[in-house]
């Protein structure tokens, strides 16, 4: 049995890849704000968030898109980011009081709502992470069951591999490296949801209505190759749980090839790796 095949085992080796990313995911916050600032602009405003409304942020993180939803919501609002991860929650308080906007977090399985009152939410969001919960089905119906009627749930998710080289291009060389088998349909991962269909499909299955699917373009910019590189190899929680499979000597090869064939996406402005979300919206 694979780790991905065992939620279990899955959840526990996520969440302690998170607690050891979690430095790492809040030191490149600058970074991942510029790279997914467009996505993030795209899904809060899909959720349409105002003054004085109670926001529900699932697989929160670092927290640059919660400090956004509280910026919207105002000082008579209430955001709420929960996050399998104590340490990155603490994170995202830290940045959330740096900023000057109320947060609370509280550590939840996003697959496990049920400590939330029903329809105790006017809106929720999540960034990059249903993608990676064993039990979608589970994690939309929590929410579902969160929201007021009428509120909606806005959520970024990555769109195909062949839109996302800066990320599949690694997944693929780690695959074949660690002889790892491709993914199995409804298996988490970072593509999980983004053929054409499968998201709407799921929000629908949950029990949302009038799902939309918003196409946004987010390549990744850096000074070159290496630094994209740099940024997955300390902050992608996925790839680390991927290459345990290999000895270090592996990783350290898979790493280089990484490196390589990333190169192909500089240019004279610098790194520019294709990047492709999807704003997946819908109401309860």
């Amino acid at each position: 049995m694979t780790v991905a095949s065992d939620p279990i085992v899955f959840k526990r080796t996520t969440r302690a890849q998170w607690e050891d990313a979690a430095e790492a995911w809040h030191r490149w916050g600058p970074a991942i704000e510029d790279w997914l600032g467009s996505a993030t602009a795209t899904m809060l405003e899909a959720a349409r968030i105002g003054e004085d409304d109670r926001v529900l942020d699932v697989a929160a993180g670092a927290g640059g898109q919660t400090i956004a939803a509280a910026r919207l919501a105002g000082p008579g609002g209430r955001v709420l980011a929960t996050d399998i991860s104590p340490a990155i929650l603490a994170y995202a308080a830290v940045v959330a009081a740096e900023a000057g906007v109320s947060v609370e977090t509280l550590e939840a399985d996003g697959e496990d709502l049920s400590v939330l009152a029903e329809g105790s939410f006017d809106a929720a969001i999540s960034r990059v992470g249903l993608i990676y919960f064993p039990d979608q089905q589970a994690a939309l119906r929590g929410i579902h069951r969160a929201l007021r009627p009428g509120g909606r749930l806005s959520a970024v998710v990555y769109s195909t591999p062949d839109r996302n080289g800066f990320f599949s291009i690694p997944v693929g060389i780690i695959r074949r490296r660690a002889e790892l088998p491709p993914p199995l349909p409804g298996q988490p991962g970072p593509f999980s949801l983004g053929a054409p269909g499968v998201a709407e499909q799921a929000f629908t299955d949950a029990g949302f209505r009038d799902v939309t699917v918003t196409t946004v373009e987010s390549p990744v910019r850096m000074a070159t190759a290496a630094d994209c590189v740099r940024f997955e190899r300390e902050s992608f929680g996925a790839l680390h749980q991927m290459l345990s499979r290999l000895d270090d000597v592996g990783r350290e090869e898979a790493w280089q090839e990484i490196t390589e064939q990333l190169a192909q996406f500089e240019t004279g402005a610098g790194f520019v790796g294709p990047c492709e979300m999807l704003v997946v919206t819908g109401a309860r």
